[in-house]
């Protein structure tokens, strides 16, 4: 019989492939901020087009939520991952986007390296984190807001990067709480569990961190930097301790699948190049069910001369900078 984890991660894929894309243009039209402020969240909030973005997200979270119960961390935080080649065959096909060749191969490994793991990740129930378990997530949460708080002074690429992948380190230490969560007996068993208030915590924080992550460079870069970073410790903490499983016999492939689907996450952070700049220019993009007007304009490293494009360059949960005429660019 098959598990319906594997329903529950395909949907997911969708669903998160749908928040970056609509989450980020929302990104793109609120005032950049270099501290470590929730107010952002208020503000981001106040965007239909964030607040769709939104419920896409929670929906992918549940369904990933779902999919723990049964499968593997390394297949589930990896798939995320996926959402990113969703999001880019999305833009291409609604707003136009104009991916270079070497973003498409990197999309096509990403899938490979998906595909392998599915073949080798075996459907297993988790076993309990114990007290040491809950003091090192909760530990964790400390270290990974006071880091934010400092990494929010970065600027462009660097701090899309450094952000993207503090915010990774949230989510992945969230996946480790929600596995042997998803497995509770009852929903008082649920609610009692301190591992569903440190999930909380851990979410709200890797939110609030990839929203400072999409207003400094491109959704790719946030979103790559952010799964990269998130996808490791979790699987390692997985197959460690939470009875995660491999068929016999193809270990081989996990480890292939995860390389090759880390080195193409890692590889996307090349677009990594500031897109948000508020300039005076008023452009517009679609987005649902009308034309939304925004004030920031992009440049993305999709070329390196001038073209004309109503494209969104590329975030988890993500953000994606809308794009107006691009510009020369000027790598040192």
């Amino acid at each position: 019989m098959v598990s319906s984890g594997w329903c529950f991660l395909a949907a997911m894929i969708i669903a998160y492939g749908f928040a970056n894309l609509l989450q980020s243009v929302a990104a793109a039209r609120t005032t950049v901020h270099h501290t470590f402020d929730p107010g952002l969240l208020l503000r981001l909030a106040g965007h239909r087009t964030y607040l769709i973005g939104l419920a896409c997200q929670v929906v992918g979270f549940v369904l990933a939520f779902l999919a723990r119960r049964d499968l593997p961390l390394f297949l589930v935080q990896a798939s995320v991952a996926a959402g990113l080649g969703v999001t880019a065959v999305l833009g291409v096909l609604v707003l136009k986007w104009r991916l270079p060749a070497a973003e498409v191969v990197l999309l096509v490994l990403l899938f490979a390296g998906i595909t392998a793991l599915v073949l080798s990740a075996q459907p297993a129930p988790s076993r309990q984190l114990g007290t040491a378990g809950l003091v090192g997530l909760a530990v964790a949460v400390v270290a990974i807001a006071a880091s934010g708080f400092f990494a929010a002074r970065l600027h462009g690429a660097l701090g899309s990067v450094v952000l993207g992948s503090l915010a990774g380190m949230a989510f992945s230490a969230a996946a480790v709480a929600a596995r042997p969560l998803a497995s509770a007996g009852s929903v008082e068993a649920f609610v009692r569990d301190p591992l569903l208030y440190l999930l909380i915590v851990h979410s709200v924080i890797g939110q609030l961190l990839l929203g400072l992550a999409m207003q400094r460079g491109s959704t790719t870069a946030a979103v790559a930097a952010m799964d990269a970073a998130g996808a490791v410790p979790a699987a390692i903490v997985g197959l460690l301790l939470l009875n995660d499983k491999i068929w016999p016999g193809r270990e081989w492939l996990a480890g292939l699948g995860f390389l090759v689907t880390l080195a193409a996450v890692v590889g996307l952070t090349r677009y990594a190049e500031p897109q948000h700049h508020h300039a005076g220019a008023r452009q517009k993009a679609m987005v649902g069910a009308g034309m939304v007007p925004v004030q920031a304009a992009s440049t993305g490293p999709r070329s390196e001369t001038t073209t004309s494009t109503g494209g969104v360059t590329s975030t988890g949960v993500g953000s994606i900078g809308v794009a107006g005429r691009r510009r020369p660019i000027t790598r040192s």
